[in-house]
């Protein structure tokens, strides 16, 4: 709700149908494969102002029919729970937990800060060959459509669903890369980014968040202070 609101319902739990319809319905591993042709139309998803959130009771109403998707921040936000915990446990050093490509740091990093591989694919190996940055405190993450995605009728979807049309969003970035003071910061900031296109740019600048942005032909765009091997982002 924190991630829906900061955006202004660019970044939108309320996918969750939506996302369904377009073919990603189970586990991604089995979905991969052209099924065939499914009928797709635009029309706006419920919105997360339907869902209701009662801290106290620690319960959340959801109106019949509205499904909910938390990948924008689910994982992202495990991501800093867990770097949080392990160096509390730890009681002094630095601690980096990245889960599934979203990074998040905790205490004292090692000197020039946590070096880490931007990569389109959070699986490559970490020497594979990509851009390096230095990372001193925060989180780091990296939304884009070329790695979720799958094929229904020979058309190419992919997961980041624009809430104002309830479809796989069409814009000119494949990738944003964010860096921010938490990972489920830059997580959000990156989501809402490939939903927003071009104004994002001026989005990203607002927010002072440094970021790295890459257009469908390759094409790469830095915002702010982006951070490499000899200046760490703090």
């Amino acid at each position: 709700m924190t991630a829906a609101s900061a955006t202004h319902g660019v970044v939108d739990p309320t996918i969750g149908r939506a996302i369904r319809i377009a073919g990603y319905d189970d586990d991604f591993a089995r979905i991969a494969g052209d099924r065939g042709s499914i009928a797709l139309r635009a029309t706006t998803v419920p919105g997360w102002q339907v869902v209701r959130v009662d801290s106290a009771a620690k319960t959340v109403h959801l109106p019949e029919g509205v499904e909910l998707d938390l990948g924008s921040t689910g994982k992202a936000l495990a991501a800093d729970l867990a770097a949080h915990a392990a160096h509390t446990a730890m009681k002094s050093g630095g601690v980096l937990v990245s889960l599934g490509g979203d990074i998040a740091v905790a205490g004292d990093s090692p000197e020039g800060g946590w070096r880490v591989l931007v990569a389109e694919d959070s699986a490559v190996p970490p020497d594979s060959d990509g851009q390096v940055i230095c990372v001193g405190s925060g989180g780091v993450a990296t939304s884009s459509t070329t790695v979720r995605r799958w094929t229904r009728g020979g058309t190419v979807l992919h997961h980041i669903i624009d809430p104002k049309t309830g479809l796989p969003s069409s814009g000119p970035w494949r990738t944003v890369t964010v860096v921010a003071r938490t990972c489920v910061d830059a997580n959000i900031a990156a989501t809402a980014a490939i939903v927003q296109g071009e104004a994002a740019v001026a989005w990203l600048q607002a927010r002072h968040l440094p970021a790295r942005l890459v257009e469908n032909d390759g094409t790469i765009h830095y915002i702010g202070p982006w951070p490499d091997p000899d200046r760490v982002a703090a």
